[in-house]
């Protein structure tokens, strides 16, 4: 019974290989571009201990309506005419954590960073969705 359902949906579990290929891959390609990922919880210790940089790849105005404390807002479209923003930290080797609404623009962003050879980089994951979902302070 199973075997002639599968034979009869074979599209659905093709699809379901593909969409398990993908999920896995994600976390795979980041580990090994150098992109480590860091929970909402965890944001505040690398802020406090590791005096992290938060850049928000947000547009203004999604930065203007909720942004972490002291973030630097460069919207993903403006990120490359804006690296000498950013110069200083790469030459401390200052952790740098990028931060978008769920988490997949500040993926791309931390990829252009590391072309860049920009040490350190981190992505908060689930984006400021996370952060807000855990009622972690926001700056408006």
């Amino acid at each position: 019974m199973i075997n002639q359902f599968v034979t009869s949906n074979w599209y659905l579990f093709a699809a379901l290989i593909a969409i398990l290929g993908l999920l896995a891959f994600d976390p795979i390609r980041r580990r090994s571009s150098g992109i480590r990922a860091v929970s909402a919880m965890q944001l505040p210790q690398l802020m406090n201990h590791d005096n992290a940089v938060i850049v928000d790849v947000r547009d203004n105005t999604d930065f203007e309506n909720s942004h972490i404390a002291k973030a630097i807002n460069i919207p993903i479209n403006q990120l490359k005419l804006n690296l000498a923003r950013l110069e200083k930290y790469r030459k401390k080797e200052t952790a740098m954590v990028l931060v978008c609404r769920s988490g997949q623009q500040a993926t791309r962003g931390a990829q252009v960073l590391r072309k860049e050879n920009f040490p350190n980089l981190y992505t908060l994951d689930g984006g400021m969705n996370a952060w807000e979902k855990e009622h972690l302070p926001v700056q408006r």
